[in-house]
């Protein structure tokens, strides 16, 4: 696969996102349950097999292969079948049909809580409150799962914890030092300065280096919103005043060539690596790829996200109720295995993803570690988190804006009627919620 389409299948979130609004802690959270103690966990006393669907692809899947294997060494009775399913989208497809035909589903699977509502609804997914307060395959109680507060109640459905969340990310801004040094601009912290660097590169390059892009079009819009007191819901008027506001900064920028989309490279990871844009906004969890596809070409930068709020992104994973007890069990102590502090520090300094444990946010192993550079600025890109709520059609509506920015995007690129297009969206957006 090309490198920016490996970027897109193993960090992007262009579908949907997390569950809950909420704001960075360290605090771990307490979990709402519609469960009773009287669910019985037995130990895993002999050979079960655990089926885990994935969308993670190159150093992600890599480290994921890593922890499976060490896991399975610790738990010699238990094994763990990797299946990847492609991309976000092909595992998002590969469920809805699934589910469908119960009896096929996997044991657990990666997921964000918008695809699993009518899951949930239909009593197909495992609370998971037994599980974590247990002592023997969990922890006892959340508290002691050292998971964020946020991330946690982002993986709850309605209430109720049916996901333990897995590999998360934020947005940040990467940037390519040496351009930046070379026409004298300053790392963007606003999303003003954000506009006034890229006029400045793009001006000063000849109109050889566009200035900057964002890879998340659906990220960029509902962020900008927000930013502007807007929450992202069916009350949003994407033909009103705000919503212009905040379409055409990226449009007019568009327009005048000092911004650009990914088009058809699907993500800006590439027209970065080879020097044809200075900057972009995209997951933290893309830093791997980046820094193998910049190599020793230049020297790139991590800064956090220039806006006040942030987009906590990234899947939990989930079980699905059709598992026998043995298994269910069995996957848990996985999904405990892979948020613990040592799993998460492997997985966090190799992809790039944020820890979800809060001991390994905090533990000098992340902090200091040289060959990474988002651990550096995580703390001030996590200030402000915001995610889209998981409610009925919320999903399907984040999932039309991106298609909708890129009808408007391409207007003005070709210096089209801009408004025609933000008519048009305001329809595709508004039916997206009354599917």
């Amino acid at each position: 696969m090309k490198f920016a389409k490996r970027l897109a299948v193993a960090g992007m979130t262009a579908l949907a996102l997390v569950g809950a609004t909420a704001c960075s802690s360290s605090k771990t959270s307490s979990t709402k349950s519609n469960s009773t103690s009287s669910v019985k966990i037995p130990k895993v006393t002999k050979k079960t097999t655990v089926v885990f669907w994935h969308a993670m692809t190159g150093v992600q899947q890599s480290t994921l292969q890593k922890l499976t294997a060490e896991f399975e060494k610790k738990n010699p009775n238990i094994t763990i079948k990797l299946e990847n399913q492609g991309a976000y989208t092909d595992l998002q497809a590969k469920i809805n049909s699934t589910l469908q035909s119960p009896n096929n589903l996997p044991t657990i699977t990666q997921a964000y809580p918008g695809w699993l509502w009518n899951a949930a609804n239909n009593k197909m997914l495992v609370d998971l409150n037994p599980y974590i307060n247990d002592k023997n395959v969990g922890w006892g109680s959340a508290k002691a799962s050292n998971i964020k507060t946020e991330l946690l109640e982002g993986a709850q459905i309605k209430g109720t914890q049916y996901g333990i969340p897995f590999n998360k990310s934020v947005e940040t801004l990467t940037y390519n030092a040496d351009i930046l040094k070379k026409y004298n601009v300053k790392v963007p912290t606003t999303m003003a300065e954000l506009k006034a660097a890229a006029k400045k590169i793009y001006e000063k390059s000849g109109h050889k280096v566009v200035g900057a892009g964002f890879d998340s079009l659906s990220n960029y819009y509902t962020l900008g919103m927000k930013d502007e007191g807007v929450d992202f819901s069916n009350k949003i008027n994407f033909s009103g005043t705000t919503s212009k506001k905040v379409i055409n900064y990226y449009a007019d920028g568009v327009k005048a060539g000092y911004f650009r989309t990914a088009g058809s490279e699907h993500y800006l990871s590439g027209p970065f690596a080879n020097e044809k844009v200075a900057m972009y906004i995209g997951t933290s969890a893309g830093e791997g790829f980046v820094k193998k596809g910049v190599g020793t070409k230049f020297t790139y930068g991590v800064a956090a996200r220039p806006s006040k709020y942030n987009m906590q992104q990234g899947t939990d994973i989930y079980m699905f109720s059709k598992a026998s007890a043995m298994q269910k069990a069995a996957a848990f102590k996985y999904m405990k295995f892979l948020v613990s502090k040592s799993s998460q520090l492997t997985w966090a300094n190799a992809t790039g993803y944020v820890p979800v444990n809060t001991a390994a946010v905090n533990s000098s192993e992340y902090k200091d570690n040289k060959s990474m550079k988002t651990p550096a600025i995580i703390a001030k890109a996590m200030k402000n988190l915001y995610s889209v709520p998981v409610e009925k059609n919320s999903n399907a509506a984040y999932s039309q804006l991106n298609s909708i920015m890129q009808n408007i995007l391409s207007a003005a690129a070709k210096n089209q009627s801009v408004n025609s297009q933000i008519t048009a969206g305001k329809s595709k957006f508004d039916a997206a919620w009354k599917q």
